[in-house]
């Protein structure tokens, strides 16, 4: 049971990726890439500090497109150490730079970062568990131990257990997988 759909509703930064986001099938590169690099960036820190850092980040990454992050080389790298208005860490921005260069590798291997995940949803004919996506990811990505996989696959519905069964997104979503 998610104890985040006991605090977000109504509140001013957590309400509204609750309500609209969290736990939203995704398919567009550059939202996953920003969900990704969001959760990696949340690591030992608030998810709110994040949030509330959210539109630095974008303005910071450029607007998390996969191929300008991808062939960023030194001056970029200076420049996000230097921006107050992200998470200034050497091993997320690299992480964060190395990842977009794994996107773009999935594109020719499947066609794209959501259909990558697709292809991997299902193991041995049932929905791969959360060790089997942890084993994965830190096979393909960096920066992405249990806890950051593990969100960030809830936050798209990949995992289950990003809204209690009773929460009225949770209901909205079945209704709309229906």
């Amino acid at each position: 049971m998610s104890a985040y759909c006991d605090i977000a509703p109504g509140h001013p930064v957590h309400g509204p990726y609750h309500d609209t986001e969290y736990g939203f099938p995704q398919r567009d590169e550059a939202v996953l890439f920003e969900r990704l690099l969001l959760e990696i960036n949340q690591a030992g820190l608030s998810w709110e500090t994040i949030l509330r850092k959210r539109d630095g980040f974008r303005a910071a990454y450029d607007g998390f497109d996969v191929d300008t992050v991808a062939a960023y080389g030194e001056p970029e790298r200076a420049r996000l150490m230097a921006d107050a208005a992200i998470i200034r860490n050497r091993l997320k921005i690299d992480a964060a730079i190395h990842n977009a260069q794994v996107i773009q590798g999935l594109r020719d291997s499947h066609g794209g970062f959501a259909e990558w995940l697709d292809a991997h949803a299902i193991e041995d004919g049932a929905p791969r568990a959360k060790t089997s996506w942890v084993k994965l990811f830190k096979k393909t990505f960096r920066f992405t131990g249990g806890e950051i996989t593990g969100e960030f696959l809830m936050s798209l519905g990949y995992l289950p257990g990003a809204h209690r069964p009773d929460c009225p997104v949770a209901i909205a979503l079945r209704r709309h997988a229906a």
